[in-house]
Protein backbone atom coordinates (compact mmCIF):
# COMPACT_ATOMS: atom_id res chain seq x y z
CA UNK A 1 0.00 0.00 0.00
CA UNK A 2 1.14 3.49 -0.74
CA UNK A 3 2.22 5.75 2.09
CA UNK A 4 -0.42 8.32 3.04
CA UNK A 5 1.19 11.36 1.40
CA UNK A 6 1.76 9.58 -1.90
CA UNK A 7 -1.76 8.12 -1.82
CA UNK A 8 -3.30 11.54 -1.14
CA UNK A 9 -1.27 13.06 -3.97
CA UNK A 10 -2.57 10.40 -6.37
CA UNK A 11 -6.15 10.78 -5.15
CA UNK A 12 -5.83 14.54 -5.44
CA UNK A 13 -4.58 14.19 -9.03
CA UNK A 14 -7.54 12.01 -9.96
CA UNK A 15 -10.32 13.82 -8.10
CA UNK A 16 -9.25 17.44 -7.64
CA UNK A 17 -11.83 18.68 -10.12
CA UNK A 18 -14.54 17.44 -7.71
CA UNK A 19 -13.25 19.65 -4.88
CA UNK A 20 -14.04 23.26 -4.07
CA UNK A 21 -11.45 25.94 -4.76
CA UNK A 22 -10.63 26.25 -1.04
CA UNK A 23 -10.25 22.48 -0.63
CA UNK A 24 -7.90 22.37 -3.62
CA UNK A 25 -5.81 25.24 -2.26
CA UNK A 26 -5.43 23.67 1.19
CA UNK A 27 -4.56 20.25 -0.25
CA UNK A 28 -2.05 21.72 -2.71
CA UNK A 29 -0.32 23.71 0.00
CA UNK A 30 -0.31 20.85 2.50
CA UNK A 31 0.52 17.88 0.29
CA UNK A 32 2.20 19.31 -2.79
CA UNK A 33 4.00 22.36 -1.39
CA UNK A 34 4.65 20.82 2.06
CA UNK A 35 3.26 23.78 4.02
CA UNK A 36 2.55 23.22 7.72
CA UNK A 37 -0.92 23.72 9.16
CA UNK A 38 0.35 26.91 10.80
CA UNK A 39 1.67 28.29 7.51
CA UNK A 40 -1.62 27.60 5.75
CA UNK A 41 -3.56 29.14 8.64
CA UNK A 42 -1.42 32.24 8.46
CA UNK A 43 -1.83 32.47 4.68
CA UNK A 44 -5.64 32.38 4.95
CA UNK A 45 -5.89 34.17 8.31
CA UNK A 46 -7.77 31.33 9.99
CA UNK A 47 -7.00 28.94 12.84
CA UNK A 48 -4.79 25.87 12.51
CA UNK A 49 -7.78 23.82 13.69
CA UNK A 50 -9.90 25.11 10.80
CA UNK A 51 -7.18 24.11 8.33
CA UNK A 52 -6.79 20.70 9.97
CA UNK A 53 -10.55 20.06 9.91
CA UNK A 54 -10.81 21.08 6.26
CA UNK A 55 -7.91 18.85 5.22
CA UNK A 56 -9.28 15.85 7.17
CA UNK A 57 -12.74 16.30 5.60
CA UNK A 58 -11.18 16.61 2.16
CA UNK A 59 -9.08 13.47 2.68
CA UNK A 60 -12.25 11.59 3.66
CA UNK A 61 -14.02 12.89 0.55
CA UNK A 62 -11.14 11.76 -1.68
CA UNK A 63 -11.27 8.29 -0.11
CA UNK A 64 -15.05 8.18 -0.70
CA UNK A 65 -14.58 9.13 -4.35
CA UNK A 66 -11.98 6.37 -4.71
CA UNK A 67 -14.28 3.83 -3.04
CA UNK A 68 -16.99 4.66 -5.59
CA UNK A 69 -14.96 5.28 -8.76
CA UNK A 70 -11.73 3.27 -8.19
CA UNK A 71 -9.62 5.42 -10.50
CA UNK A 72 -6.44 4.93 -8.47
CA UNK A 73 -7.00 1.18 -8.18
CA UNK A 74 -7.51 0.88 -11.94
CA UNK A 75 -4.42 3.02 -12.56
CA UNK A 76 -2.34 0.71 -10.34
CA UNK A 77 -3.71 -2.40 -12.07
CA UNK A 78 -3.00 -0.92 -15.49
CA UNK A 79 0.54 0.00 -14.44
CA UNK A 80 1.10 -3.53 -13.15
CA UNK A 81 -0.15 -5.10 -16.39
CA UNK A 82 2.05 -2.80 -18.47
CA UNK A 83 5.09 -3.80 -16.40
CA UNK A 84 4.17 -7.49 -16.89
CA UNK A 85 3.78 -6.92 -20.62
CA UNK A 86 7.18 -5.22 -20.90
CA UNK A 87 8.76 -8.04 -18.93
CA UNK A 88 7.12 -10.71 -21.11
CA UNK A 89 8.16 -8.97 -24.32
CA UNK A 90 11.78 -8.70 -23.19
CA UNK A 91 11.92 -12.31 -21.97
CA UNK A 92 13.36 -14.51 -24.76
CA UNK A 93 11.38 -17.57 -23.70
CA UNK A 94 8.04 -15.72 -23.53
CA UNK A 95 5.32 -17.34 -25.56
CA UNK A 96 2.79 -15.44 -27.65
CA UNK A 97 0.13 -16.87 -25.34
CA UNK A 98 1.80 -15.27 -22.31
CA UNK A 99 1.91 -11.91 -24.01
CA UNK A 100 -1.68 -12.21 -25.24
CA UNK A 101 -2.95 -13.09 -21.75
CA UNK A 102 -1.48 -9.86 -20.36
CA UNK A 103 -2.92 -7.86 -23.28
CA UNK A 104 -6.35 -9.42 -22.69
CA UNK A 105 -6.17 -8.58 -19.00
CA UNK A 106 -5.36 -4.98 -19.93
CA UNK A 107 -8.28 -4.85 -22.31
CA UNK A 108 -10.68 -6.12 -19.63
CA UNK A 109 -9.96 -3.18 -17.33
CA UNK A 110 -12.86 -0.76 -17.32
Amino acid sequence: MLDKTLRMNYLFDFYQSLLTSKQRQYMELYYLDDFSLGEIAEEFEISRQAVYDNIKRTEAMLEEYEAKLSLLEKFEQRSNYIAQLKSAILKPEATPEEIMSVIEALEKLE
